[in-house]
């Protein structure tokens, strides 16, 4: 008795045939199914990738803006303990007079209404 391989007639040798070729295919499936996530995913990754220089680079602006401002700030901080400290102590006290006069206008203003 003869055994039949892969590529030989007969019904026990096409259904071996016909089988690899079935499991040939599912695989060929698999892998282009594979191959498009593989791809999606390399295309999410740059995508993330340029995101974060991006966000890294608006990081970098704002800490330089803050710098600036603290800077700013730090000199009016240095202005404002000059006046006080100063013979300027009488304009500050006007200052606030005024400011504490405009406010109890303005509140009357808005309570009479």
């Amino acid at each position: 008795m003869r055994r039949q391989g892969l590529g030989e007639g007969g019904s026990q040798g096409n259904y071996v045939a016909s089988g690899y070729s079935v499991y040939e295919e599912e695989n060929e499936h698999l892998q282009e199914g594979l191959r498009a996530k593989v791809s999606a995913l390399k295309h999410l990754s740059i995508d993330i990738g340029t995101e974060v220089k991006h966000q890294n680079k608006m990081l970098e602006d704002m800490d330089s803006d803050f710098d600036s401002t603290g800077g700013i700030l730090g000199a009016t901080m240095g202005r404002l303990k000059l006046l006080s400290r100063g013979s300027q102590t009488k304009v500050f006290c006007y200052m606030m007079l005024f400011a504490l006069f405009v406010f109890t206008i303005l509140y009357w203003v808005i309570k009479l209404r």
